[in-house]
């Protein structure tokens, strides 16, 4: 994967926030990307800026016997959410599938990257399981399908936190492969053409509502999440486990960028 740097109006602020990170915390940022609605492509007009980023310390940090932390929280307010996991959290977290992380690592909006990040991404790829993916993507539609979007009144951002997971489970169903973040690019390729014009019609309402604002449930696609979510909620019971269990890469990745 190419990846492109970031340009927009937080790009100084971001860069600013991502140098304090290494000069404070003493790491070396592999990877540092947006995870939420700006990575989707449907941010409001007063989204904030979800920054996720991947480290690496020095190699001494990593040998004594004691529990070590391996996230660092650095910025949470109204315009900054930035936060970011050690490499060792990251690698344990592909070698489960981790759905999160794959997001991470495919977000089209890149504030920073290593050289030695793609090492990372093409090991990684022979650890994503389909049917740990859709459990996961399924899981988080009819959460948040519950929790927002059965009242007469419903906040439109969340109809893209259903929909999109939806999506991704159908991608991942006929392509076996991480979907795309971008909602442009997932919606463009896996949603039928009868939703497609109530679908456009929500995106063009959300990105111009605040992020707290609501509108009238819109039934059509209430009624097309619901028959979605009971299809991928039976999927997987019928697939094969297709987890890779082999630490064997990943120890060998470790040891090189920490001694790297």
């Amino acid at each position: 994967m190419k990846y492109q740097d970031y340009e927009g109006p937080a790009q100084g602020l971001i860069q600013k926030k991502l140098k304090e990170i290494e000069d404070g915390e003493q790491v070396r940022i592999l990877l540092a990307a947006e995870s939420g609605s700006r990575a989707w492509g449907i941010a409001s007009p007063d989204s904030d800026y979800d920054v996720r980023f991947v480290y690496v310390r020095p190699e001494e940090y990593y040998l004594g016997l004691e529990e070590k932390k391996d996230y660092i929280d650095w910025a949470l307010d109204e315009t900054l959410d930035i936060n970011g996991w050690d490499l060792t959290k990251v690698l344990r977290h592909f070698h489960k599938s981790n759905a999160t992380i794959y997001e991470w690592a495919n977000s089209p909006v890149v504030y920073q990257v290593s050289s030695q990040w793609q090492e990372i991404a093409d090991t990684a790829a022979h650890y994503f399981s389909c049917k740990s993916a859709i459990y996961h993507y399924y899981g988080t539609a009819w959460k948040n399908y519950l929790q927002y979007l059965t009242d007469d009144m419903v906040p439109y951002k969340k109809y893209f936190y259903v929909l999109r997971p939806l999506l991704a489970c159908r991608w991942i169903e006929e392509r076996k492969s991480p979907p795309p973040v971008a909602f442009r690019e997932l919606a463009g390729a896996m949603l039928e053409d009868e939703m497609k014009e109530p679908v456009a019609w929500l995106l063009e309402k959300k990105t111009r509502m605040k992020e707290k604002e609501k509108g009238e449930r819109v039934e059509p696609v209430n009624r097309y999440i619901e028959e979605k979510a009971q299809y991928y909620k039976k999927l997987p019971e019928t697939m094969a486990d297709d987890r890779n269990p082999d630490w064997e890469p990943l120890n060998r990745l470790f040891i090189h960028l920490v001694k790297g």
